[in-house]
């Protein structure tokens, strides 16, 4: 019987800690929070102290009497949950929910930024309890947030459209993205030409290729000269018929380049996603199952240290480690004399490290064939930032040639730049936002040019362009902004940015976060009239309030109350001030109704604006406005073919044609004789695949009630509940499982359970 009863959050945890501890460890896992705010109600008492009431999650009641039942067998409990609020806040509700008496059953906290044999004994030899600031933050967080959402979500309903939602956090990035859209909107491009002449160098014994370079215009009488239009354009050109060009000066300078900080949360994201592809969820998913354990050969074991930190602290004997490394495989030459220092943002929790590899000797090289492709990335990505960050700076030899048309008032520059010790660079460069990576080994050739010498012009090239609108945000940028603005912290970024994608706010253009008409309406009325709640400062402010409720600076009940009472007396006022139509006004149109010969008004729903009759509610004609997202589903190949399959079907109500329309859970038949006549029937989509839970059904297309988003399911339900995201493909040769199309494209084999198969 093991006498000590360990509790983490995942079955991963659980079996890296496992192999740590002997015999009388028993590791078992809680599967995340076992409790939360009820779903079906507010569940926050204002009139008490703003007092949470939790519940044992309906998915978590099986798992907490299986710990209660292993419990009493135990002579000691150890908590040892993530080392964040939201860890400790996990810990606390365990022993809410198990209902541990610490007179009765020792009980003892435990953190560690690593799973590793080393940190695991290292915990369990200096425990802890569990630490209120850190709860009451967490707690403060989420009643702050369930009374933005309860009483904010409710209004946009009644003001805009049923089914919204509204965040402190959520609301605040959306606001950001319809800023920048904004920006983008009102920017008017300006007319500026490039003149750049192709020269080279006069030496005969040179071959072409080595002594051509390029120059751009940059002066006109010493001063800085910008082209604006083509009329100038070609008196430039003009000026500079049959001029000799001179060199007329020639800076050169060795530069230093210091490489980028260890990874914290925000950095990691921005670089994954960079470099990788990944989006922020995709990013925080795979660092965390390399944190929680992978067998790379050696057993199971943690390969990173914790993913979600704010710190680009380096622990002693990691930075140790990295010398010996970097000396070992890259030379003496190549490391530092002392560790390399950063430093981090004002508020940091500087205790913490940044993420890095908990053994810099295993290489990426060495994980190859033992984890994923994905896995492998994001590990070589954090173990090459890593190693980089305390290497020798890079030195640069830097040249910049100025060259003038003889007896002209202008200058050309010419710039270029090699490497002379590439120190850091050997390893790893920071990628850039605009995606254009650096050359490890320089930007641009020039020959060796003295000042006084004459060059040869080859050719002028005068081109047009446009001042470009600053970019759309990426999720990448989006994390820096955040981040900068001091909204959010590391914990909060991927699923801000994962809700405001679902819930149709934001909708992503290759990379680009592009706002809907929804997020434009919805922003504008919370900007006029919840100034607060959309504000970037008193978002930061309100961030660093929780801090200080972590520190024990700030009791977290007064906090919320100073926030609530201003915020709860204007949704009242709102509620009965504010209308509809001063929200999401009807616009006019010159297209008449067909049905009644009354003008059509643009109003807004679901899937956007529509045309629908102003005779409203004597005439309730209503089609999609053109370009809008209701046309573009009922113009789908998907939509047009349903309609000529559907061709000639007549209701079996009053015999009149049914017609395929398209709602909230996708297309459906109804009567053309609406609203006389109400009779609809759904059209199943199916897949062609069978059940590999029953066998007896068939997987259909289905659509959840929020959000629209398309899943399969099988056709029995409720007798049988199996369901998957991902399209079906086929059933497996033993027909116990089913092979789905995976996010990339690939074939993914699916057991029973719905788990994906090794």
């Amino acid at each position: 019987m093991a006498k000590n009863l360990v509790i983490v959050e995942s079955p991963a945890k659980a079996k890296t800690i496992s192999r740590f501890l002997g015999k009388d460890y028993k590791v078992l896992a809680s599967m995340g929070h076992v409790r939360d705010l009820p779903k079906s109600k507010m569940g926050v008492e204002v009139e008490k102290n703003f007092a949470p009431t939790y519940m044992i999650s309906p998915d978590k009641k099986k798992v907490i009497t299986q710990l209660k039942d292993e419990l009493k067998k135990a002579s000691k409990l150890w908590v040892a949950t993530d080392e964040d609020r939201e860890g400790e806040a996990i810990g606390w509700h365990l022993l809410e929910a198990l209902k541990v008496d610490p007179k009765k059953m020792p009980t003892e906290r435990i953190v560690f930024h690593e799973i590793t044999e080393s940190a695991i004994k290292e915990a369990l030899a200096h425990p802890r309890q569990i630490d209120q600031g850190l709860v009451d933050a967490q707690q403060a967080r989420r009643v702050l947030d369930r009374l933005v959402g309860y009483e904010l979500s409710p209004l946009l309903w009644k003001k805009i459209r049923y089914g919204l939602s509204a965040g402190r956090v959520q609301s605040v990035a959306v606001r950001l993205v319809v800023d920048r859209e904004r920006e983008i909107e009102a920017f008017k491009p300006e007319e500026y030409w490039n003149i750049i002449g192709d020269f080279e160098k006069e030496d005969a014994k040179m071959k072409k290729e080595e002594k051509s370079f390029a120059a751009e215009l940059s002066k006109k009488e010493g001063k800085k000269y910008e082209v604006k239009d083509e009329k100038e354009a070609k008196k430039v050109l003009a000026d500079l018929k049959g001029a000799a060009y001179k060199v007329e000066k020639v800076e050169k300078k060795t530069a230093k380049r210091n490489p980028a900080a260890p990874f914290i949360t925000s950095t990691l994201q921005q670089e994954a996603s960079r470099k990788l592809g990944f989006s922020v969820k995709k990013t925080m998913m795979v660092a965390q199952q390399l944190y929680e354990g992978m067998d790379v050969g050696k057993g199971q074991t943690g390969l990173i240290t914790y993913m979600r930190t704010d710190s680009v602290n380096l622990a002693d004997q990691a930075l140790k480690q990295i010398k010996d490394f970097v000396v070992k495989t890259y030379g003496k030459e190549f490391a530092l004399s002392a560790p390399r220092k950063f430093k981090g943002r004002k508020g940091a929790q500087e205790a913490h490290e940044a993420i890095r590899p908990v053994d810099i000797t295993i290489t990426p090289e060495d994980v190859l064939g033992h984890l994923e492709k994905d896995q492998a990335r994001l590990y070589e990505l954090i173990w090459k930032r890593t190693v980089a960050c305390q290497m020798k700076e890079a030195q640069l030899d830097k040249v910049a040639v100025d060259i003038i048309p003889e007896g002209t008032a202008y200058t050309f520059r010419a710039t270029g730049q090699t490497v002379k010790f590439p120190g850091f660079m050997e390893v790893y460069m920071e990628g850039r936002d605009e995606d254009e990576e650096e050359q490890q080994h320089g930007e641009k050739f020039l020959p060796e040019l003295s000042e006084g010498e004459m060059v040869n012009l080859d050719k002028l090239n005068s081109t047009q362009h446009f001042t470009k609108p600053p970019a759309r945000y990426t999720e990448a940028s989006l994390v820096k902004k955040l981040e900068s603005e001091g909204i959010g912290r590391p914990s909060t970024y991927a699923p801000t940015i994962s809700t405001i994608m679902v819930r149709g706010y934001i909708e992503k253009e290759a990379k680009a976060l592009k706002p809907t008409e929804l997020a434009m309406i919805v922003t504008d009325m919370l900007v006029e009239h919840f100034r607060n709640i959309v504000s970037y400062k008193f978002t930061a402010e309100m961030e660093d309030k929780l801090d200080e409720v972590e520190d024990g600076e700030r009791e977290w009940v007064p906090m919320i109350r100073e926030f609530y009472e201003p915020f709860h007396a204007t949704i009242l006022e709102k509620d009965k001030s504010l209308k509809k139509e001063d929200v999401v006004k009807n616009e006019e149109t010159d297209e008449i109704c067909e049905k009644c010969g009354a003008k059509m008004v643009t109003k807004f729903g679901r899937f956007g604006r529509f045309l629908s009759c102003s005779g409203y509610p004597e005439c309730k004609n209503a089609k999609p406005l053109e370009g809008s997202e209701q046309a573009k589903m009922e113009e789908s190949p998907q939509v047009l073919e349903l309609k000529k399959k559907f061709k000639g079907k007549k209701c079996d109500k009053c015999k009149s044609d049914m017609e395929v329309k398209t709602g909230r859970f996708g297309p459906f038949l109804g009567c053309s004789n609406y609203p006389e006549c109400k009779n609809i029937m759904p059209i199943l989509v199916f897949s062609g695949v069978k059940c590999p839970k029953c066998t007896n059904g068939q997987l259909i297309e289905r659509r959840t009630k929020k959000g629209g988003r398309i899943f399969w399911g099988c056709n029995k339900f409720p007798k049988c509940k199996f369901a998957t995201w991902s399209k079906p493909i086929k059933n497996t040769k033993d027909g116990k499982g089913i092979v789905v199309e995976g996010k990339d494209g690939e074939e993914v084999t699916l057991g029973a359970d719905g788990k994906a198969k090794e």
